[in-house]
């Protein structure tokens, strides 16, 4: 009788082991909410916890009255995403600056992988897309658009609907159509230099 309990004890525990390797915690995403504009001292404070977070940043325009300045600003204001194990939050609520986990339905609100890599797309794509003063540019239409090399030039100026360019293979100043150019990536202005 006891050869079989043990038999059974051993062929369960096998079992347990296989079910226990399907029912580990992974780690996921998850959002925390931080107080206001602290999200990068927080982002800080967790690089040095040695936790993997990710703070999707844009840089905008911000105006004051002596001057314009591009600056950098959360994607969402006072979020925060964090990849750790369920059972780690409990210790990221005490970081200093970190107000509250976000829940849903009475759980952590876990963020699919899916959704932080289109973050990070976005994030990326509008990088690209916004014109500041300072970038460089190429005229790909338009009256200036060039037939045999590109003419390419730097933004002094945004407007509304225009930009204000300097282009150095004129040496002229010219007004554009935002639609008209196209921003040109540092590397690959790095290597036409």
């Amino acid at each position: 009788m006891r050869r079989e309990s043990k038999g059974n004890f051993q062929g369960n525990r096998r079992s347990m082991t296989e079910t226990e390797n399907d029912i580990l915690p992974a780690r996921g995403w998850f959002a925390l909410y931080t107080a206001p504009r602290s999200e990068k001292k927080v982002e800080a404070r967790l690089g040095e916890a040695g936790v993997e977070h990710f703070l999707p940043m844009l840089k905008v325009m911000r105006r004051w009255s002596d001057r314009v300045k591009v600056v950098e600003v959360p994607l969402f204001s006072s979020y925060i995403f964090v990849r750790c194990l369920m059972s780690e939050l409990g210790c990221l609520n005490r970081i200093y600056g970190v107000v509250r986990i976000v829940y849903y339905n009475g759980r952590p609100a876990k963020v699919r992988e899916e959704e932080i890599g289109r973050i990070r797309d976005f994030v990326k794509r509008a990088d690209r897309c916004e014109l500041v003063t300072g970038d460089r540019v190429e005229v790909v239409c338009g009256l200036l658009k060039g037939e045999e090399r590109l003419v390419s030039g730097q933004i002094l100026q945004v407007q509304r609907d225009y930009l204000v360019l300097y282009l150095e293979q004129l040496g002229v100043k010219a007004c554009v159509k935002k639609c008209e150019v196209k921003k040109i990536q540092k590397k690959k202005y790095e290597q036409e230099i």
